[in-house]
């Protein structure tokens, strides 16, 4: 499981004196630890990618308020830690390969109109969960159904 890789890898950075991977993972560890307590149950390797996913978008959030703050170091900082979580995604997928997905969901819901454009993203999120970000898949669907 995905969850015990992370924790062999705190390990790991412990032994080898990397104080800054043993940080940024134990704060993924502290955030699956807190979707279990509120799920009450033990996290799918899934519901794993997800807590990563969350917690890369965080870091990107971060470095863009860091670099509009004129703090490029603190920027940085912030894009390495997301580059360190960004091992335990799952292999994220082109711009090519997700606008297929949005002809795909386009063809099977029928949704044609800018105004249904959240249902779309939807439908598609669901078959590209951890493996295409967000924004990318909502700036495509905007470019599709704009056409």
């Amino acid at each position: 499981m995905l969850k015990e890789k992370i924790q062999q890898d705190v390990k790991d950075a412990l032994k080898s004196g990397d104080s800054k991977k043993r940080m940024v993972l134990g704060m993924v560890l502290s955030s699956i630890k807190n979707k279990e307590i509120e799920k009450r149950d033990e996290l799918s390797d899934d519901d794993v990618v997800a807590v990563i996913s969350s917690e890369i978008k965080k870091r990107k959030d971060a470095m863009e308020q860091f670099e509009k703050g004129g703090r490029p170091e603190l920027a940085e900082g912030e894009k390495k830690e997301a580059e360190m979580l960004m091992a335990y995604m799952p292999e994220q997928m082109s711009e090519d390969q997700v606008r297929a997905e949005i002809k795909k969901a386009v063809a099977e819901t029928g949704i044609k109109e800018i105004k249904e454009m959240g249902k779309l993203i939807g439908a598609v999120m669901a078959k590209v969960k951890g493996k295409a970000d967000g924004q990318v898949v909502s700036r495509l669907v905007k470019e599709e159904l704009s056409k």
